[in-house]
């Protein structure tokens, strides 16, 4: 399994927790959020391929700070990292919880703590539960309920309050940012994608996460959902704030027409401008005992970024079921897949994959294979095999590295990636790093 270490090393960008950094979303409007990339199972029934994030936002007024939601107890450090960086605690006027959920209010007490003059702002259904969360009475707490129409000025920036409950708790709120036109969702419109990227332009693709999401958390409340819709459908919508998954900066309104779609009720999605700059797509897949494996595919997938034109998505398959894979796919015009050598076999979740392939069509794609190995390494040629059986293109040789990866072999994992984006664009030459030689050692990956 990857593990935190490994996924900070390799991610590095504005949202990392390895130096955790606030990220400006819109003038005035920060994420100061937490990023979980590690996690495969949320609340025990959601798995989750590519972990999830804990959004948090802060809003600048010229009154005061507001902040909206907090983070999992956990995670509460990097939450006041970020925080710190975008205000001061004698600044925050306002908290907002759209939610009252431990993901969501874990940070909350210290924060009351830390800025005891700080409002803190709930839906008119969240008091009882509040009150079970902090295991207070109500001289202990200051707060304020609010429903659709309620507003906050912090100068020059109005927060608009909107009552969506049981999306998916009877507490659940949004908050409008009427100057700037974010809506801040809660978990409206979220998923558990984990991307340091952020912004829904930026990360791999998370449509399947989008639906899963929506399928297992808001599909039992869809007349809930239509409901949260006719509030939010007439708003301007220049972006939309969820507390799991990318923010939502590139046609947010997609997002909507989606949930109404899911929900049972037709809506026409945005249309693709014409003016798009065209893209590429490329999805890697990967499982990994001890980590190797998952650092080669974070270095194989920087190294195809830094292809112009492409688009690259990252999935442990740990973590994720087959099938809604397969709808991703089909539409992509590159797979590469990563698999430990184990007992001379490649894992049991690749050939899963492999074989559900049958029904789409896959002739004209390109594919590659890689992976750690610790004796015999006999994975990597075995899903090729596969991969041309199926007919894809394997312009680029599969890379075999032998347990641990070096600095220079992730750098050759960095070339292999770059190789394949180029064969997949057809920018450059398509000729991959060789295999390394075969040596016989313990079957440790």
């Amino acid at each position: 399994m990857i593990t935190a270490a490994s996924e900070r090393e390799a991610h590095s960008g504005p949202g990392s927790d390895a130096e955790p950094r606030a990220v400006a979303i819109a003038d005035g409007v920060h994420w100061v959020g937490a990023l979980d990339p590690t996690l495969r199972r949320f609340d025990l029934i959601l798995r989750t391929a590519n972990g999830t994030t804990y959004n948090a936002y802060a809003v600048r007024g010229e009154q005061g700070v507001a902040v909206i939601d907090t983070v999992k107890a956990e995670f509460a450090a990097v939450f006041f990292a970020r925080l710190e960086q975008v205000a001061r605690y004698d600044e925050i006027r306002v908290i907002v919880l759209n939610h009252l959920e431990p993901d969501h209010s874990g940070a909350l007490p210290e924060l009351m703590r830390r800025a005891p003059q700080a409002k803190l702002v709930i839906s008119k259904r969240a008091p009882a539960m509040l009150k079970a969360l902090l295991k207070a009475d109500d001289q202990e707490i200051r707060y304020d309920t609010v429903d659709t129409g309620d507003e906050i000025d912090l100068g020059g920036r109005r927060l608009k309050f909107l009552h969506t409950p049981y999306l998916h708790w009877p507490d659940t709120q949004c908050t409008y940012l009427a100057e700037q036109q974010i809506l801040f969702s809660g978990d409206v419109f979220g998923c558990h994608h984990c991307d340091p990227r952020l912004f829904n332009d930026r990360v791999g693709d998370f449509r399947f996460a989008f639906d899963y999401y929506y399928a297992h958390i808001m599909r039992p409340f869809k007349t809930y959902v239509l409901d949260a819709l006719r509030l939010i459908e007439p708003l301007p919508l220049k972006l939309i704030a969820p507390t799991h998954g990318p923010i939502l900066r590139e046609r947010p309104r997609r997002y909507v027409a989606r949930y109404r779609e899911l929900s049972g009720a037709d809506a026409a999605l945005e249309p693709v401008p014409a003016d798009a700059p065209p893209h590429f797509t490329l999805l890697v897949f990967y499982l990994s005992a001890y980590g190797s494996t998952a650092r080669m595919a974070e270095a194989i997938a920087a190294g195809a970024e830094s292809v112009p034109g492409i688009r690259v998505s990252l999935y442990d398959l740990e973590g994720g079921e087959v099938e809604p894979f397969v709808d991703l796919i089909e539409p992509a015009d590159a797979i590469a897949l990563g698999s430990p050598t184990l007992n001379g076999d490649a894992a049991k979740p690749i050939w899963d994959l492999l074989s559900s392939l049958a029904v789409v069509n896959l002739r004209g794609k390109v594919g590659a294979a890689f992976g750690s190995y610790g004796w015999s390494g006999e994975a990597v040629p075995m899903i090729e095999d596969r991969l041309r059986g199926l007919k894809l293109r394997v312009p680029v040789a599969g890379l075999r590295l032998k347990l641990i990866p070096t600095d220079d072999e992730l750098a050759d994992c960095h070339a292999f990636g770059r190789a394949l984006a180029e064969a997949v664009t057809g920018s450059g030459a398509q000729a991959g790093p060789t295999t390394r030689p075969v040596i016989e050692y313990a079957n440790l990956t």
